[in-house]
């Protein structure tokens, strides 16, 4: 059983706090959109949720892989594709010299590794939700009028490994992000406010 320092652990959930403050960085390339490192790994959890269902794999170690997958960069940042070219970071140090301590390093460390070896299908299905969230993403900048979002789309496309996450792609590509809330109430509700009279 696992020794838990809470006074560790109160240091480690301020430095995941970081993570609403850690800007993804490749939306400087993209010219438009933003969002912080910690609004995506929610959504990137959500979709690990519904693609674990859909592959019959557990939803609990993928939602969890999600959750986990950038916790690193509240210590070394986020850094897009082009950075990465130049820079290198030790993102599993980074990772452990963040939980030493607590008691929580064997299970997080482990699914980690998990996560950047792509051993089970729930690291496989992680790394396609990661994918799905910048999908989603890009098709909103392609509906706002930005053409390189449609550049971006067919790489992050190539990226996704099951076969669940191929076909939530589709659905996601063919969609229209404000559907699901124009399009929905009657048109009623937007002509009598709210569909009041």
């Amino acid at each position: 059983m696992n020794s838990f320092d809470l006074d560790k652990i109160s240091h480690f959930l301020h430095e995941v706090g970081m993570l609403k403050r850690t800007p993804r960085t490749g939306y400087q390339f993209l010219g438009s959109g933003s969002e912080n490192v910690a609004e995506h790994s929610f959504r990137t959890a959500v979709i690990g949720y519904i693609l674990a269902r859909m592959a019959g794999a557990d939803p609990s170690r993928t939602v969890f892989m999600c959750l986990i997958h950038d916790l690193h960069e509240s210590r070394v940042g986020d850094m897009n594709y082009v950075n990465r070219m130049y820079n290198r970071t030790d993102d599993r140090r980074a990772l452990s010299d963040a939980l030493q301590g607590t008691g929580l390093e064997n299970e997080i460390l482990e699914l980690f590794d998990d996560l950047e070896e792509v051993q089970s299908p729930e690291s496989n299905l992680a790394h396609d939700a990661d994918q799905l969230d910048l999908i989603l993403n890009l098709r909103e900048q392609q509906d706002l009028g930005n053409k390189y979002a449609v550049k971006w789309l067919d790489y992050a496309l190539q990226r996704l490994r099951t076969k669940e996450g191929q076909a939530l792609a589709r659905r996601i590509i063919d969609s229209d992000h404000t559907h699901w809330w124009f399009n929905g109430p009657e048109k009623s509700w937007w002509i009598r406010k709210n569909g009041r009279n």
